[in-house]
């Protein structure tokens, strides 16, 4: 195993043990939930994901979840992923969330022929090599499908 191979192991353990936004918050303002299940694995991830007031902008993403280390790391990845983009000024639109997800969908899809790009995706990079166990790829896409589907609704 490379060393970043074993790194992007500890990441994903530690994002498991240590999740980012867990808890879903209020309904307060735009808000949309979405609950998907992996019957494959047992994953449930329930996701709550809030607008602003005009509806143009993703403000905050949160969940629960229980399941594999894979599915909740990958939750707490991507809700970390916002709240980054928040914090530095740059939160996202609806149209770049779902670009976002299409891009992370492209490269789970690709059987390990793509990675992801780090300075879009930071610590959700760690997930690329899920490509390769088509058996898992289902279980990291869980709380980025939880998105797309609630987005519509918020």
């Amino acid at each position: 195993m490379s060393n970043l191979d074993s790194l992007y192991q500890e990441l994903i353990l530690d994002h498991s043990k240590h999740p980012h936004a867990r808890g879903l918050a209020s309904e307060d303002g735009r808000t949309a939930t979405s609950h998907q299940h992996n019957p494959i694995c047992g994953d449930d991830i329930t996701l709550r994901a809030q607008v602003s007031d005009d509806g143009e902008t993703l403000t905050s993403v949160t969940w629960e979840g229980a399941g594999c280390s894979i599915s909740q790391a990958s939750a707490s990845m991507l809700a970390s992923l916002i709240d980054d983009r928040i914090d530095a000024g740059d939160a996202l639109t609806r149209q770049e969330a779902i670009d976002l997800i299409a891009g992370f969908r492209e490269v789970l899809r690709s059987r390990g022929k793509m990675e992801l790009d780090e300075d879009v995706y930071g610590d959700a990079t760690a997930l690329s090599g899920v490509s390769k166990f088509t058996a898992r790829v289902k279980c990291a896409m869980l709380a980025w499908v939880a998105l797309e589907d609630a987005l519509p609704r918020a």
